[in-house]
């Protein structure tokens, strides 16, 4: 059963898909957050058709478990440079990549850069594949945490890959490809603990709801925030500054999930 469900009233707020910052917030973090004792760790990674992808590691003292960290368009794995110091306080090692889909949005998508130009969405997902298998090496329990068009794809991504995830975490999903099915369909092979969250708005909710109706798990929460912004952004403060309420619901599901 879904075990908490927010929904917010105001669906009409309007901060959902508002221009984004340029720049890396580096300096940045969430209320609350310790900040980390030293800079990530740069990683390289070698996908499947043999694209380098470039990431940074976020190693807590004692983890209890890995989380993956993907980013949504034209963004990179600076995205979560405050995001991550967050998750490592709280006792979880961090991974973030630069995805092939990408861009400067907060910082210097080094995957693209190499490459020349931004590749879609779905190829993509080969990045995200190559993160999880560098994963698996650290012998801890695994999550995936994506940001609107890569919070869809880690669907498919823990379909295909049984038994090597343990939660998922979906900031503002959606049907953004050409197969308007793919998504809910890999929900519905997915047994795991899964957190599904979008800004208060209309068309994120819609969006979203067929995904968190399609799921297979029984341990599922759809979590709707009284005010948000789209993707991981919500956690931001510089991008929401009222999003500091919607890390408690992050953090009990993780909690719940991970330890």
């Amino acid at each position: 059963m879904i075990r908490f469900a927010i929904i917010a009233a105001a669906l009409g707020f309007a901060g959902a898909c508002s221009a984004q910052p340029a720049g890396n917030n580096a300096a940045e973090l969430p209320a609350g957050a310790a900040s980390p004792a030293a800079a990530p760790a740069a990683v390289t990674l070698t996908a499947a058709d043999g694209v380098k992808v470039y990431g940074d590691y976020y190693p807590a003292a004692h983890p209890r478990a890995l989380i993956l960290l993907f980013h949504q368009a034209g963004s990179s794995a600076a995205e979560y440079a405050t995001i991550a110091p967050r998750l490592n306080a709280m006792g979880y090692s961090a991974l973030a990549i630069d995805q092939r889909s990408g861009g400067g949005m907060f910082g210097t998508n080094r995957t693209v850069e190499a490459l020349g130009a931004a590749q879609d969405y779905l190829k993509a997902k080969q990045d995200l594949q190559a993160a999880l298998d560098w994963a698996e090496s650290k012998g801890l329990p695994i999550a995936l945490w994506g940001s609107s068009y890569s919070s869809s794809l880690i669907f498919p991504l823990a379909a295909e890959n049984p038994g090597k995830v343990k939660a998922l975490l979906a900031f503002s999903p959606g049907e953004y490809f050409d197969d308007k099915t793919l998504v809910e369909t890999a929900a519905a092979r997915i047994d795991v603990p899964v957190f599904v969250t979008c800004a208060p708005t209309s068309e994120e909710i819609q969006r979203a709801k067929p995904i968190v109706d399609a799921l297979k798990s029984s341990d599922k929460v759809f979590y709707v925030p009284k005010a948000g912004v789209h993707g991981s952004s919500t956690l931001i403060a510089a991008r929401d500054p009222s999003g500091a309420a919607n890390w408690e619901a992050v953090a009990k599901f993780l909690k719940a999930e991970l330890g």
